[in-house]
């Protein structure tokens, strides 16, 4: 994948792969849908969680803002985090606060395109429908 000035996300991954060990996208693309289909009616920043996945796959989108929202995503997939996922009512508190700062750092590139296939994507999981799942 290469953003419009022609700098490749395949960089910024190999980079981080060597860093952490894992790579993100990877982490990302086999994991973001399975868990949105379990948590999605549960947790309250679900449609932000999946604007963040729509504007990650978007060709149109910067690598350096992929490189970003793959991280704070890769962070929402993992299940070994912070504070675990299943203690209710603060287990996704961590992942939230991962999420929105990160969306925070790339809002111009947030498209309203972004979280309209978001909401419309979450309509689908809250009805037991598989939404539409970008590229990556």
């Amino acid at each position: 994948m290469t953003d419009g000035n022609g700098t490749g996300l395949n960089r910024h991954n190999n980079a981080w792969k060597v860093f952490t060990g894992h790579d993100n996208a990877a982490t990302v693309r086999d994991g973001f849908w399975p868990k949105m289909a379990r948590f999605a009616a549960r947790i309250p920043f679900a449609g932000e969680a999946l604007a963040a996945w729509y504007c990650a796959t978007d060709p149109a989108t910067p690598a350096r803002v992929k490189a970003i929202l793959m991280a704070a995503l890769a962070y929402f997939v993992v299940p070994i985090d912070l504070i675990p996922d299943m203690i209710p009512g603060l287990g996704f508190t961590d992942d939230l606060t991962v999420l929105v700062t990160s969306i925070g750092l790339i809002r111009a590139h947030m498209k309203p395109e972004h979280r309209k296939q978001a909401r419309k994507a979450l309509e689908d999981l809250k009805a037991g429908r598989k939404p539409q799942s970008g590229q990556i």
